[in-house]
């Protein structure tokens, strides 16, 4: 079953405590595909669920951040588990070509999907090209 997230706010307040430095995230893999009336960009985030992904648009900035849910475990120890429950975060430069209200997301498995309509050409002025801020 796929879970549909709403879209977020050109600017969304987090419902999480303030962000840490970005070393405290990981970067997730993701493939971004080019369609002529959208851009559909895939997100790889294991081990996190629909209430944990928080999209955030700023300007021509795109920020995906996805946490997981951390469990206590009592009684249990293991070396260098720090850095698989490091959470995601993913900073995109897509530019003003999109109509970032009308995004779509959805979770399944893992695997977050995010379809971004582009703006006609008239609404888009002067839209940029995907880039990777972090």
């Amino acid at each position: 079953m796929h879970t549909i997230i709403n879209a977020p706010s050109p600017i969304s307040r987090s419902r999480f405590p303030a962000a840490a430095s970005s070393a405290a995230f990981r970067q997730p893999n993701y493939d971004c595909r080019d369609h002529p009336d959208a851009v559909k960009l895939v997100v790889y985030v294991p081990g996190v669920e629909a209430v944990g992904v928080e999209i955030e648009a700023r300007a021509a900035d795109l920020v995906i951040t996805a946490r997981k849910s951390h469990f206590v475990r009592v009684n249990w120890q293991s070396l260098h588990l720090e850095g698989a429950q490091r959470d995601y975060q993913l900073r995109l430069r897509l530019g003003t070509g999109f109509d970032y209200p009308a995004m779509q997301a959805e979770i399944h498995q893992g695997v977050l999907t995010l379809t971004l309509p582009k703006l006609s050409a008239d609404e888009a002025g002067a839209g940029g090209r995907l880039r990777n801020v972090a």
